[in-house]
């Protein structure tokens, strides 16, 4: 590796399986040259539960990205999820102090600094600030710097965590003697790896649908407008199935991925489906429509769910670029067609960019390879000074006395 380099780690620690990338940075391309997965333990719906198992399941899966990858990471970006997680909208407004009315780099330093300035309660941590566009006048701007006005205007999008919750998840990858760089939401790594630019700018909603939790992300003028998170996920349905048909865990699961269903097509009920058709002492067969009809209706229910979060934020009018599906638990059949219904707008199922191996394209992989990306993109921003986080000011706090 040359001493220019990088290696970036991006790490999704999530309820049923934890999923290290490793990236090479030169500076102008990143290579993925590790991947390690294992399955978790100690962790429920994005929260660690058990210390003790969720470091070992994460490390196993931090060693073997690092075996693949031939080298040691340098430092590490993590994905951020979980139902603390909550977001509120914040603006301000500074009239512009030049005498001609040019804006100033001061002039945009300031309103920022003010939209950014409202105060948490305690115990919370912003995990990120999202700049909506700038306002002059009442006109969008990307940039105002250099235009003329009498008035401009900020706002963020404010995502702040519970401080207990953050350090949990740092900490175990701490104790694999590992820097976090920087957390980065799920919703937004996501989000970005399945959406384009276009999309982004005309608006539509991205829907992360993993084990243990749904994160979704709405994008509006090319940014992120509002994010979420549901403490509802994939094995939901496993459980909902556990409960209707008496079954076991891995018995549920096996039925949901086989026969399970976001609507129900079945109609005869004498339509039965054996749980492994083998004949062997315990297999029983199970009506398909009550297989579809439970997976139905927990499917529709985190949709709604979802619309319902986002309120006043969603319109059908204002996502014209529709519904933007992915995580693992979005490739059952007939999920697309559901949020459809849902949101009122055409929906699919993402796919990863171009770029992307055949080995990491499936939907489960579209967090840790936002992450990386959003790692790159840090990366490049604090080296060229152009990137100030509170993230690591918050960090210092954290673990001042550890």
């Amino acid at each position: 590796m040359s001493s220019s380099n990088t290696i970036i780690g991006a790490v999704e620690i999530g309820t049923s399986k934890i999923t290290v990338l490793i990236g090479e940075y030169n500076g102008r391309e990143l290579a993925i040259i590790g991947r390690g997965e294992c399955q978790a333990r100690g962790i429920i719906k994005g929260a660690v539960v058990d210390y003790k198992a969720a470091s070992e399941c994460t490390h196993n899966a931090l060693e073997l990205a690092q075996r693949e990858a031939g080298e040691e990471i340098d430092y590490v970006f993590l994905a951020q999820t979980g139902a603390h997680l909550e977001g509120f909208y914040n603006e301000s407004t500074v009239n512009v102090k030049a005498a001609d009315n040019m804006i100033s780099a001061g002039d945009i330093r300031t309103v920022c600094d003010l939209a950014r300035a409202k105060e948490l309660p305690a115990g919370r941590m912003v995990v990120t600030h999202i700049r909506r566009p700038f306002r002059v006048d009442g006109r969008l701007v990307p940039n105002p710097e250099h235009l003329v006005g009498q008035r401009l205007e900020a706002g963020y999008w404010t995502v702040h965590g519970l401080e207990t919750k953050l350090a949990d998840m740092i900490h175990v990858i701490r104790g694999f003697n590992l820097e976090v760089r920087e957390l980065v939401l799920s919703s937004l790594a996501s989000g970005y790896m399945v959406t384009t630019p276009e999309e982004r700018q005309h608006g539509v909603l991205a829907i992360d649908i993993g084990a243990g939790t749904t994160d979704f992300a709405l994008y509006r003028d090319g940014v992120p407008h509002t994010t979420g998170v549901l403490p509802v996920g994939g094995t939901h349905l496993t459980n909902d199935l556990c409960v209707g048909l008496r079954l076991v865990d891995g018995k549920a699961e096996k039925i949901k991925l086989r026969y399970g269903r976001a609507g129900v097509q079945a109609r005869d009920k004498s339509d039965k489906v054996w749980l492994d058709g083998n004949f062997s002492v315990g297999d029983r067969q199970f009506p398909r429509l009550t297989i579809e009809q439970i997976t139905t209706a927990r499917a529709w229910e985190i949709l709604e769910v979802v619309r319902k979060k986002l309120g006043a934020a969603y319109t059908p009018e204002l996502c014209p670029a529709g519904v933007v599906l992915t995580g693992g638990s979005a490739k059952l059949p007939g999920m697309a067609e559901a949020a459809a219904r849902v949101f009122g707008v055409p929906a699919h199922l993402g796919e990863a960019p171009a770029w992307v191996a055949e080995n990491l394209r499936d939907p489960g992989y579209s967090t840790a390879l936002g992450v990386l990306y959003f790692g790159m993109q840090s990366h490049t921003e604090q080296q060229t000074g152009r990137r100030k986080t509170g993230f690591l000011t918050g960090l210092k706090r954290l673990f001042a006395n550890s």
